[in-house]
């Protein structure tokens, strides 16, 4: 079973805002879904795989031109060798960028293949089930008191029992607004369900250090958040190195960070208490493997970010089943890109948890009409 084609579809219309533009549109394409065609087929349809990037379509396009004349002809039924394969080949021009997501989505694909192939769950491909369901976490922006107080009452509506808020304005105005956005999510939610908080860090030209950070941390023990989110530059090792022996709460960071190699000198050196690698952008499944069990190995949390779309949630509750300690995944809440693109939604249970797939390949079946309101390039029929 080969690889004969690989395509892009980019994804417009409903874009969540991701915080990081004051001029944020909806019709921006930031997610896109990559498609890898077999030369084999199933009831008469081509066998086909699904991937997803958390990058533009046109830089995706741009890494396929470089990235599909090497795959055409490799076998689809050999995700981590193909991938790592495209990551040696493209080692001059890629090594991070949308050279390596565009291979994180590959990858994903290719999983997805080798699942339907074996008539097995990616879940089960990896590894086996230490769990099936899991803990989603709605992951949300901040806003203004009263508008943040009717987001967070609207996400537990929907059943979530763990919820993450994230960037502007926190960081960006005062430490007392910090803290009354805070106060004003402990108070709307209650005691009982988990917080995070993301500052943010990786936006453009963020303003802050270890002290800002180690005093924000010390604010948010006070009100039992469950972890302290990019609070610094992505680059600043030393500085997460220092906040993360002093911090009261729990330190995340590695959504921007690419490839194993990336990730191991903060795992090893203790830098973070949990470890966010992106299975869309650091390099698919098959690194985000790697990554989960070294950071297992050495007693560190692995939570995956997860701003993206069903089929990177998907791929998220695989690994989430597979690697030995898992907790939480990222759903961004709400999202046309998860809830109307796959022909059975997402579903919480009354206790806030989601059941993990147990369908051959990712375990989802994308929905050709709910897609085709968010792409103008269709699935292989």
């Amino acid at each position: 079973m080969n690889i004969v084609d690989i395509r892009a579809i980019p994804l417009s219309g409903k874009t969540p805002d991701g915080g990081w533009t004051h001029d944020f549109d909806p019709d921006n394409n930031l997610h896109t879904l990559i498609e890898v065609v077999t030369d084999e087929t199933i009831g008469g349809r081509p066998l086909t795989g699904i991937g997803s990037v958390y990058t533009s379509g046109a830089l995706v396009e741009g890494a396929l031109k470089l990235l599909r004349p090497w795959c055409i002809g490799h076998s689809a039924i050999e995700p981590e060798r193909v991938s790592e394969m495209l990551r040696q080949m493209a080692f001059w021009q890629g090594r991070g960028g949308a050279v390596e997501h565009a291979i994180s989505g590959i990858d994903i694909a290719l999983w997805d293949i080798l699942g339907k192939a074996t008539g097995q769950p990616v879940a089960r491909l990896l590894g086996g089930y230490y769990r099936h369901k899991i803990k989603p976490y709605g992951s949300i922006l901040f806003d203004d008191p009263p508008r943040l107080r009717e987001t967070l009452q609207q996400t537990t509506a929907r059943g979530f029992k763990a919820i993450k808020m994230g960037w502007r304005p926190f960081g960006r105005v005062s430490q007392q607004l910090d803290e009354q956005l805070v106060k004003t999510a402990r108070e709307a939610v209650g005691p009982d369900v988990e917080l995070m908080v993301d500052a943010g860090g990786s936006e453009e030209f963020w303003p802050h250090g270890y002290k800002w950070a180690i005093e924000t941390a010390r604010m948010l023990k006070d009100y039992d958040v469950s972890w302290f989110e990019e609070a610094l530059p992505p680059d600043d090792i030393e500085g997460y190195v220092k906040l993360r022996e002093h911090s009261p709460v729990p330190i995340s960071s590695g959504e921007v960070l690419t490839r194993r190699q990336a990730f191991m000198p903060w795992i090893a050196r203790g830098a973070v208490d949990i470890i966010q690698p992106d299975c869309t952008k650091c390099g698919g499944l098959s690194e985000a493997r790697r990554i989960a069990w070294m950071a297992y190995d050495h007693n560190v949390l692995w939570v995956p970010h997860g701003w993206n779309t069903a089929v990177g949630l998907a791929a998220d509750l695989a690994l989430a089943a597979a690697t030995p300690v898992a907790r939480w995944v990222e759903y961004i809440t709400p999202s046309p890109y998860i809830e109307e693109i796959v022909a059975t939604p997402f579903k919480l249970d009354a206790d806030g948890l989601l059941d993990i797939p147990t369908a051959p390949g990712l375990g989802i079946e994308l929905d050709p009409d709910g897609l085709a309101k968010y792409s103008n390039v269709h699935l292989t029929r």
